[in-house]
């Protein structure tokens, strides 16, 4: 049929991407210090594990600027609070915590049948939407600016929520892995509805970063290495290159062939601990790698105390 514009023409229309970027061009965006990178550890879940993270990183030399947690707000207490709070105020660094519960942590079914997982990360109900604001709200009353985000109606919430000042304007979502931005289009609704960082699926390639980067400003969250429950991919050696065409891009150091530990506790804290201090090892390793191959980026990272983290403010 003649006169039908061509699917890369519509999407290009629609103001995404035509298709993924296979040129892979260098992205000139970067966060406001001018850095092109910033370290990001995940699955910190304690104060220990924090203070086992910022002595490595002192250690080993590893600029950590952010880290995030995955157990949620709702299981520590507040006293870990305050003292996660105060700790990385005085270090200067970002905290995100998970604003939980979700479909998986509850009574659905679907979300443990094998076709149904899609829905296992999302707040199921109203109810559920509730209790993740609430958690939200909870993490600001302790000083938090920053919240890992796994629902797109949550994510639509807090931003509205943000906006009418019922939040700290200074608030920041991260978005969830669970939360998948798979495609540039994806990634503009996150951002469109109030995202300030995207946690990107764990195995894109790089054409599909570069053209998410090309339809969304704010910074994106890429594993470099991931746990065997996303895919268990390391890829140091793509750190690089990843950097070239994502940034501003937070490099995320996972843990491969390491226990899933959510919900974390204090039954659980020595394990978190240890793989806490492995994660900042591996980031040494992949810094390494980096400045091998690109010494150019390996100085380009922020440092603690950067324009743009989410900071804690204790109360």
């Amino acid at each position: 049929m003649t006169g039908v514009p061509s699917p890369a023409a519509l999407l290009t229309r629609a103001g995404v991407p035509g298709s993924d970027a296979y040129d892979l061009p260098a992205s000139a965006l970067r966060f406001p210090d001018g850095a092109e990178y910033r370290v990001e550890i995940p699955s910190v879940e304690s104060p220990a594990c924090l203070d086992a993270v910022l002595a490595v990183a002192r250690d080993l030399d590893v600029p950590v600027t952010r880290i995030s947690q995955g157990t949620g707000v709702g299981l520590l207490t507040g006293s870990e609070l305050d003292q996660l709070a105060s700790t990385a105020a005085a270090a200067a660094v970002e905290v995100s915590l998970f604003a939980r519960p979700c479909a998986a942590w509850g009574t659905s079914a679907m979300a443990r049948a094998v076709a149904g997982a899609v829905v296992a990360p999302t707040a199921y109900g109203q109810d559920q939407v509730a209790a993740v604001v609430d958690e939200i709200v909870r993490a600001a009353e302790h000083g938090f600016r920053s919240v890992l985000i796994a629902d797109l109606g949550v994510l639509s919430v807090f931003g509205r929520l943000r906006e009418s000042g019922d939040l700290p304007a200074d608030m920041q979502a991260k978005t969830s892995v669970m939360l998948p931005a798979s495609n540039a289009a994806s990634a503009r609704v996150l951002e469109d509805l109030g995202a300030n960082t995207i946690n990107v699926p764990t195995d894109l390639t790089l054409p599909q970063l570069a053209a998410i980067r090309a339809a969304v400003s704010v910074p994106l969250d890429v594993y470099v290495e991931a746990p065997d429950n996303v895919g268990g991919f390391v890829r140091h050696h793509e750190i690089g290159r990843i950097i070239s065409v994502a940034a501003p891009v937070h490099v995320k150091f996972g843990l491969r062939n390491a226990p899933d530990v959510y919900p974390s506790g204090t039954h659980l804290e020595a394990t978190t601990v240890a793989l806490s201090r492995e994660r900042v090892r591996r980031a040494r390793l992949g810094l390494d790698l980096l400045a091998r191959h690109r010494p150019d980026a390996a100085a380009a990272a922020s440092a603690p105390g950067a324009a743009g983290l989410a900071i804690p403010v204790p109360r």
